[in-house]
């Protein structure tokens, strides 16, 4: 089974849901210039799923008192964070997720210098400023990467992305990113789209687990 990452959440009532739908990620952003920004501890905060807490070029001190104070699972970098930041991390004892924006096969090039220094990759739209864009970019472009690190595939996943990520694999292919294409407005994610979403990943993922056997 692929994991199902929820990212983006702010208001503890809609993140308190959203677990409830058996998600295994729930993403917090602290990056200020983002909508999603988290600037107060919302009433509610993950129990039984991972806390992904997403930072842009944030200091390692910062990152580490905010991973604390949010008992972080997991950190995902979107910025231009060196390999030896991701180290470091890890070593603090977070996992670490960094985010790649592709557009070609060429920007797959750049995840060879992380081997080794993260947990996780993962592949999002190439756009001018920092974060996603909720817009989609080639999937086939991945199936040039033979890295050893597994991704989560990211990059305008919505509602009616089911078809086409039937039709997508890869052998390091870990889960799915979903942020803006499922939200009532910034922050606010629509609980029944992503439940649907899940219902129907699920059902393709058992069929062909059972066509296979």
């Amino acid at each position: 089974m692929k994991r199902i990452k929820v990212c983006g959440l702010r208001d503890g009532e809609n993140i308190y849901n959203i677990e409830q739908l058996d998600v295994d990620f729930i993403g917090l952003i602290f990056y200020r210039r983002s909508p999603r920004c988290i600037y107060e501890t919302p009433d509610y905060l993950p129990r039984d799923t991972g806390r992904v807490g997403v930072f842009v070029n944030e200091s390692l001190m910062n990152m580490k008192i905010i991973s604390n104070q949010f008992l972080l699972d997991h950190v995902q970098l979107h910025g231009d964070e060196s390999p030896d930041v991701c180290l470091a991390m890890r070593i603090s004892g977070q996992g670490v997720i960094k985010s790649f924006p592709v557009a070609t096969e060429k920007d797959l090039e750049k995840t060879k210098e992380y081997e080794g220094s993260c947990d996780y990759f993962l592949f999002d739209t190439k756009c001018e400023t920092y974060g996603g864009s909720g817009k989609p970019f080639d999937w086939n472009i991945l199936q040039s990467y033979n890295g050893k690190t597994p991704f989560f595939l990211g990059g305008g996943i919505g509602p009616d992305s089911v078809e086409a990520l039937k039709l997508f694999d890869h052998p390091q292919l870990f889960g799915y990113d979903l942020n803006s294409r499922f939200e009532i407005r910034p922050g606010l994610k629509d609980v029944k789209k992503i439940a649907r979403f899940i219902k129907q990943i699920r059902a393709h993922e058992q069929n062909k687990s059972t066509t296979e056997q």
